[in-house]
């Protein structure tokens, strides 16, 4: 066999535009690379709605077994559901068929190993790059076989432990919107569920049924202009509530009733707050870009704040060092130890609408406090021609002011009442900037006008 380039590998992952990227050749070929690189026996393999997201599961079954390993395929699934199977099913490792956000044309794969951890540039991802370009494969005595394994139960059953019995003293009515993603079979067993233990919870659902060709745009509600249907169902249905998710719901997007979109930092800070009450002493993990609302929590409650960098391979390798309870991250990423250390989209909104029905407070009340005590811009992207030397120039610029300067992800500096953070895009000639104040809402907004001057003209 002759070596064939793969120019879909990134840092964390295999993604790519379908046709020269992502296709069935290269589906075969990680299939087999992935089991040679782990010495794998069983691989869980699960995929999302996409309508190209079939063929390239079945080709990448087909590596796995040719290398004499046994695929377990769980169906239709979210990137967690593949976590959940490789822990539950003791697999040597799993791989989601995936573009998550991407645009329609593109797809993916997502790969973990034993105990789902991540493979990623660090860990081996490369190595398997390697094998699948040279595609001088080892000879396998016996191949693999195919097996359909249904986990769905047992995984919703692992979602609702982190809930108990999930009761309120107060009904709440939820708009959840699934965008045609791969979420909806989840939100339904969910809500059947919360039904059988007769919990006070309404849901409206939005673009529940899993529909590849996405009639309803590609789910990314990290964009703005995502989140207007979910906001107007909000206000339509007078909910209390409103969660929407991207395509392979490993990210949990929150909204007020008000219909405003919740900023992510408040999310971990609200989540974080729900940990530390039930274990006080335990270790949090938090990344760089927005976090004094954060450590305030943390230290106020007697907990252990532990920074790491963005991403979630570096979180997760973070959170097993210190055996953190809970991680989370601006990007909507939760993390979990009681979920493998891995991220959920579904947890976070089940623990948060408990946390609401047996409180006397308001989404909006909850998410006001934060932003009231600490504001924050919201990250806001630049182009730029050429980032590192704006990241120098910038901490040259403010060095004399700085009370802390911080380089865990890109550059962070602290002063007496202001902290910004900027990080290079890895994919991007983007530089994406987060602001924070104590309290100061006049003096976040000069900040977020001085810095955007600075760096569109050259510093």
């Amino acid at each position: 066999m002759t070596h064939r380039p793969i120019n879909s590998f990134k840092a964390y992952d295999v993604r790519g535009k379908l046709g020269p990227d992502i296709n069935e050749d290269v589906a075969y070929r990680i299939g087999r690379g992935m089991v040679e690189f782990l010495s794998a026996k069983t691989i869980a393999v699960g995929g999302d709605v996409r309508l190209s997201t079939p063929e390239l599961k079945t080709a990448l079954m087909r590596g796995i077994c040719d290398a004499g390993a046994d695929a377990y395929d769980i169906g239709l699934a979210g990137t967690e559901q593949v976590y959940f199977a490789v822990n539950h099913l003791n697999c040597d490792g799993g791989v989601e068929v995936t573009a998550s956000h991407n645009p329609i044309d593109y797809n993916g794969f997502k790969l973990v190993k034993h105990h789902a951890r991540p493979i990623s540039s660090d860990t081996g991802l490369f190595d398997i790059k390697a094998i699948a370009e040279a595609g001088t494969f080892k000879d396998s005595a016996n191949k693999g076989a195919v097996h359909s394994i249904d986990i769905f139960d047992a995984y919703i059953d692992k979602l609702m432990s982190f809930v108990g019995a999930f009761s309120g003293t107060k009904p709440l009515k939820l708009v959840i919107n699934s965008g045609n993603g791969a979420a909806g079979p989840v939100v339904n067993a969910l809500e059947d569920r919360l039904i059988q233990a007769n919990s006070p919870l309404q849901l409206i659902k939005l673009y529940n049924d899993p529909d590849g060709a996405f009639p309803n745009g590609v789910p990314n509600p990290m964009l703005e202009e995502n989140r207007e249907d979910s906001s107007e169902a909000i206000l339509k249905h007078k909910a209390d509530m409103g969660i929407a998710f991207d395509g392979d719901f490993d990210r949990c997007f929150f909204f007020d009733e008000k219909g405003r979109y919740v900023d992510g930092c408040y999310v971990v800070s609200l989540l974080a707050r729900h940990f530390l009450e039930q274990q006080p002493d335990s270790h949090i993990v938090y990344d760089p870009r927005v976090i004094w609302n954060t450590l305030y929590e943390i230290d106020r409650l007697g907990g252990q704040a532990v920074i790491s960098k963005s991403g979630h391979s570096f979180m997760k390798d973070v959170m097993r060092e210190v055996d953190a309870i809970y991680g989370g991250e601006l990007s909507a990423h939760h993390y979990f130890r009681d979920f493998y250390y891995c991220d959920s989209g579904m947890i976070p909104w089940l623990i948060v609408c408990q946390i609401l029905m047996t409180s006397d407070k308001k989404m909006s009340e909850v998410a006001d406090s934060y932003y009231e005590a600490f504001p924050c811009s919201g990250e806001i992207n630049l182009t730029v021609d050429d980032s590192s030397t704006v990241l120098k120039q910038l901490e040259k610029h403010y060095a004399r002011d700085a009370v802390t300067v911080d380089h865990t992800d890109g550059l962070s500096m602290s002063f007496q009442q202001w902290r910004f953070n900027i990080r290079q895009s890895n994919t991007e000639p983007l530089i994406r900037l987060n602001i924070e104040s104590k309290g100061d809402k006049k003096l976040l907004q000069i900040k977020i006008n001085e810095l955007q001057t600075l760096i569109l003209n050259d510093i």
